[in-house]
């Protein structure tokens, strides 16, 4: 489901099928966000690659922190496709669709959200909305709430990240289903 022609799992051949495999094996199945890369396999290999560093590689974020900042960015950027997805996996960890949703719809009015998260999560929408006006005094705030430096860096990848692949959904036409955006290992 995308404004471009996109080789679905079950017809890849190659290199793409052979990424595909691994994709399924890993996931549990291909999203679209990845099938919209299929005319091009060696940049979705170089996306998998970021996406498993910056997801679920080490960091002294949790996967949770991680999902929560995806969440956040993705609202900003009016990116449904991601928002529904990192919603999703936010919800494996978190197991509260009302608390998963009203960090969507306003993450600054989550009363139950810590304040390093909360400090994170500010962070991550100033630098989605207006990275233009990031400073030095936005790496303290965040050191001033206890993420160490690794983390400072993290938090600037995972939204980075997402404001890479909000801008292929948003831009491509990446749709999700109510199927396509559940079932994942996460």
């Amino acid at each position: 489901m995308a404004w471009i022609d996109v080789i679905e799992p079950e017809d890849a051949t190659g290199d793409l099928k052979a990424l595909y495999d691994t994709i399924a094996e890993t996931r549990g199945k291909v999203s679209n966000v990845l099938t919209v890369h299929s005319q091009n396999p060696a940049a979705l290999k170089e996306h998998l690659d970021l996406y498993d560093a910056v997801l679920f590689g080490s960091s002294p974020l949790s996967r949770a922190d991680r999902e929560a900042i995806a969440v956040v960015v993705s609202a900003a950027n009016e990116c449904d496709y991601c928002v529904r997805h990192h919603a999703e996996a936010l919800q494996a960890y978190w197991q509260d669709e009302a608390r998963v949703q009203r960090l969507a719809d306003d993450y600054a009015a989550l009363d139950d959200l810590n304040d390093q998260l909360r400090t994170a999560c500010a962070v991550a929408e100033k630098l989605t909305t207006a990275p233009g006006d990031m400073t030095e005094a936005d790496v303290h705030t965040l050191r001033d709430a206890g993420w160490s430096d690794r983390a400072v860096l993290d938090i600037v990848l995972v939204t980075s990240y997402f404001n890479f692949v909000n801008r292929i959904t948003n831009s491509l036409g990446v749709a999700a289903t109510e199927d396509e955006a559940t079932g994942y290992n996460y």
